[in-house]
């Protein structure tokens, strides 16, 4: 039977049919700017979704005179939510992608993507496939059973996981879900991972559906105005601060705020620290530019957050490496005024709360604070900072004879390659890294010149994640190059999207740093006291047995070719220097390329004068154990409970 117009006024199509024709009538708008809220599908195919989903984007795919909502296969169902993930964070979340996968293992690959895209508050729509809604043959292949609750399926895992949660068990269930889902995905204080959990014979049952449900439909992105009683309390809160430092976080970005903060600080010579997800607010070389703060942060920032009396965060979420465990602000009465779209962040440390989009408030603050501005001495102790800083970097990025001296042959710093790929990209290509210890180094050390240049999934911070976000990004913006920075224990969680890449044509450029062991970790580990261990890939020495013997004869450059990938081995500074123009070179639609280069995991980047809280074993037989153990509990010791309330006076003692 062929779907047609049934009774006026409907058309039959099966529940996956019209999920798809409702998906592609679907479109978001911001400040007048009207685009598509779907750019496509990715998915896999399996018996759970080829005959629903799967023959629906097929029957799309092929109609005459219909929106389309294009297919991209995938080949791991995590790595097509990070894609799509990337792609909505490089779109300012005003577009992203659905995601389609099977039952059983297929779906609930999904769920990690689907923690880090409601962590990172990045809208994605998962569509996991549910075993048959009819249970007329259960139990099914891939069906959870429990005994004390039939209704429960794997797909449950993804209710705490997602901003929005839904399964549709009857066809005249779907238009309340898919409206449900739209309004999540567009709105900026409730976004995050959507699920739609759709059963596999639900999918291909046929319906008779208003024709109203598929008429295109527009979804305005609110920006939120200020109260402006709160814009005058923080004000007022500002005015008297002697030390204000501002800390951008990614709301920064999503509002497109960045020219709106810049007017800010230019206004009162307020500094900026940034989290990293708001890297980049400022560009580099704005003198209110001092880069990272808190566990990852620059000298600069950390010193600043150190004395100020007045903490303005705008956009972000506080996390603790923001914060450095709650150890970066140690002003006796420091306040916090906090700008962000979300009242459940505006809230945090007892802020005062402005509760608005970030370039809204930003523009009203600006406003409100006219004539107000910090000393000379504060500017010139800004300039003063940032300038040892940038000396730091130098050194990162072009290490002194007395350090490359000590170098195996062929191996360079992580400052080295980082510095390199800085200084050759162009300035709008972005550079992308997610876990491990380079967020850390380009957090610290990488020098941002566009406010779309700079992408590090630090929320989740998912080994994996670089590969595939790195087409995400791409395919959001063609005009870009791509950098994924990728070590090697991350490039082996999720090699197989360079796949996707070579099928898709999509240049991205992944440089592949081989160090043969989990380099973030393994210094972790030391400082710790637990001595690196089980963190090398490394045979286990024929006398100790312990993991400490030969590196491992594993051959990422080849894997990488074998992937369909072009692959630049290099073994030197000049040769790197070489490849990244090559690989800048390289053909817009010429797919994937590699850049693989070997570093020495002892080498590290400058030290933010921070810290990050990871328990350290109370009790040890381990004298590296104890050491550790009674450095933790000095840096404990200096821990804030950030929960004073805020007024405008900037001593609160004196009110006791």
């Amino acid at each position: 039977m062929t779907s047609d117009t049934r009774a006026a006024g409907t058309v039959r199509l099966t529940v996956a049919q019209a999920v798809v024709r409702f998906l592609a009538n679907q479109w978001s708008e911001r400040d007048g700017e009207r685009q598509k809220l779907f750019a496509g599908c990715f998915g896999i195919f399996g018996h759970g979704n080829v005959a629903g989903i799967g023959q629906a984007l097929l029957q799309n795919e092929l109609a005459d005179g219909q929106e389309h909502l294009p297919y991209v296969l995938a080949r791991n169902e995590q790595a097509m939510v990070h894609t799509s993930v990337a792609y909505a964070r490089q779109k300012d979340r005003l577009q992203t992608w659905a995601c389609t996968a099977s039952v059983g293992p297929g779906s609930t690959n999904m769920l990690t993507g689907a923690a880090l895209a409601t962590i990172n508050r990045i809208p994605v729509l998962l569509l996991p496939s549910g075993t048959f809604a009819t249970r007329v043959s259960s139990p099914v292949l891939q069906e959870l059973e429990l005994p004390y609750a039939a209704d429960v399926t794997v797909n449950d895992a993804f209710r705490p996981l997602s901003r929005f949660f839904d399964r549709v068990s009857r066809p005249e269930q779907l238009p309340s879900a898919l409206l449900g889902a739209m309004r999540v995905l567009t709105d900026p204080v409730e976004t995050g991972a959507v699920t739609i959990s759709l059963p596999q014979d639900v999918q291909a049952e046929a319906h008779d559906w208003p024709v109203e449900l598929f008429a295109p439909r527009t979804w305005r992105v609110a920006r939120p105005l200020p109260e402006a009683v709160d814009v005058a309390d923080a004000a007022a809160v500002i005015r008297s601060a002697r030390r204000p430092l501002v800390v951008a976080g990614g709301g920064v970005h999503y509002s497109g705020a960045e020219e709106a903060l810049r007017a800010f600080c230019e206004a009162t010579g307020i500094p900026v620290g940034e989290s990293q997800a708001g890297k980049g607010s400022l560009p580099h070389g704005h003198p209110q530019e001092m880069g990272a703060v808190g566990s990852t942060g620059t000298t600069a920032a950390n010193a600043l957050a150190a004395e100020a009396d007045v903490v303005i965060g705008i956009g972000t979420r506080w996390s603790d490496f923001t914060t450095a465990s709650r150890t970066a602000f140690q002003d006796s009465g420091v306040r916090f005024v906090n700008v962000n779209v979300a009242r459940f962040d505006a809230g945090k440390h007892s802020g005062l709360s402005v509760v608005a989009d970030a370039r809204e408030a930003l523009t009203a603050l600006t406003a409100a604070l006219q004539g107000y501005a910090v000393d000379d001495a504060y500017r010139a102790r800004q300039a003063a900072l940032w300038a040892a800083w940038d000396t730091s970097v130098e050194a990162a990025f072009h290490p002194s004879p007395e350090v490359t001296d000590r170098l195996a042959a062929g191996l360079l710093t992580q400052g080295q390659v980082l510095g390199a790929v800085n200084e050759l990209s162009d300035p709008r290509d972005v550079v992308l890294c997610a876990a491990g210890s380079m967020p850390g180094d380009l957090h610290k050390l990488w020098r941002v010149r566009d406010r779309k240049a700079y992408h590090v999934e630090y929320g989740y911070s998912c080994m994996g994640y670089e590969v595939p976000a790195s087409i995400g990004i791409r395919l959001a913006d063609e005009s870009r190059d791509v950098f994924a920075m990728v070590g090697d224990g991350g490039y082996l969680m999720m090699p197989t999207e360079l796949v996707t890449a070579v099928q898709e044509r999509v240049k991205v450029i992944v440089v592949l740093v081989q160090n043969h062991g989990f380099h973030s970790i393994g210094s972790l580990s030391e400082s710790l006291g637990s001595q690196r261990f089980g963190t090398s890939y490394r045979f286990r020495g024929e006398d100790s047995g312990r993991l400490d013997g030969d590196v491992l004869p594993v051959d990422l450059a080849a894997n990488a070719r074998s992937l369909g990938a072009h692959v630049i081995e290099v073994h030197s500074l000049d040769e790197l220097h070489q490849a990244i123009k090559e690989a800048k070179a390289a053909p817009a639609d010429g797919g994937p390329v590699v850049i693989h280069v070997e570093t020495d995991p002892l080498v590290h980047a400058p030290e933010s004068a921070s810290w990050w809280d990871v328990p350290v074993s109370e009790v040890s037989d381990l004298d590296t154990t104890r050491t550790a153990y009674a450095e933790y509990v000095d840096h404990k010791a200096t821990q804030r409970p950030l929960i004073a309330p805020v007024g405008t006076n900037p001593h609160p003692e004196s009110l006791t």
